[in-house]
């Protein structure tokens, strides 16, 4: 039988004790140089360790500051709207947010059609970086109509949702919402916000929400990273019996 390679031994130790939650989500691991001195092997021992924890999705390399343990994949299911925050309580994670900037800009073509307003319009726009359990996971970038935004960035958002703020603070109950959702790669703005390399995969969600009468009153372009969530949903069978058209058929050609 073939010996274990080294870099698989010191891949499945660190592993184990993470497993084990000596090593919990956020802890950063061990320098290079102590990991070399632990285990006695090579720097191409330990980098090739390193690189297949990162490709099973349990560490990840912060540029600047070290290789720090991920909490698991969080399994976000679409079938309700339901806010950032929500979403990590569901889940047993501490959600906390960073924000980038806030400010009034002019909508672009796309912002004016989900907003139901004029190109140009002015709106209040607003990044943010959230994070779970101090990870960050999400670059959202929310446009929301002048007067209301302009409400909204009076709080800090670091600490309130803007979900909670439109529904309990300025009584507009959000009804439901219209999601669009794609793979991309990351730009070198959102990959820079979310601490992963440029070209990294993420899940792009553009969701529009609802007032009562149909009203458009928040647009959010959501950047979730592809290595720690996935989206699932459950979809009902359409009976074909009474949705498919019946076709007519077409008498036969005389000859």
């Amino acid at each position: 039988m073939a010996e274990i390679p080294l870099y698989a031994k010191v891949e499945e130790v660190i592993a184990s004790e993470i497993a084990r939650g000596h090593l919990k989500p956020a802890d950063r691991l061990p320098s290079e140089d102590e990991l070399v001195a632990r285990f006695q092997v090579s720097r191409i021992t330990v980098r090739r360790a390193i690189q297949n924890l990162i490709a099973r999705g349990v560490v990840e390399i912060r540029r600047g500051h070290g290789t720090f343990v991920l909490a698991p994949r969080i399994t976000q299911e679409l079938t309700q709207l339901t806010g950032f925050v929500e979403d990590m309580d569901t889940h047993g994670r501490t959600a906390s947010a960073s924000v980038l900037s806030q400010g009034i800009v002019a909508a672009n073509e796309t912002v004016a059609r989900q907003l139901r307003i004029s190109t140009g319009t002015r709106v209040t726009r607003i990044e943010r970086v959230r994070f779970a359990d101090s990870i960050p996971l999400s670059f959202d970038e929310t446009f929301l109509p002048l007067a209301i935004g302009q409400k909204v960035v009076r709080h800090d958002l670091r600490t309130n949702p803007i979900f909670t703020l439109l529904e309990k603070k300025y009584g507009l109950p959000l009804t439901d919402a219209e999601y669009r959702l794609e793979a991309v790669a990351a730009s070198a703005y959102i990959a820079k916000a979310l601490g992963i390399p440029k070209g990294s995969p993420i899940f792009r969600i553009e969701r529009t929400s609802f007032t009562n009468g149909n009203e458009p009153v928040d647009y959010e372009m959501l950047s979730y990273r592809g290595d720690l969530i996935q989206f699932v949903t459950r979809l009902a069978r359409r009976s074909t019996a009474e949705e498919t058209p019946h076709k007519t058929k077409r008498p036969a050609r005389k000859r």
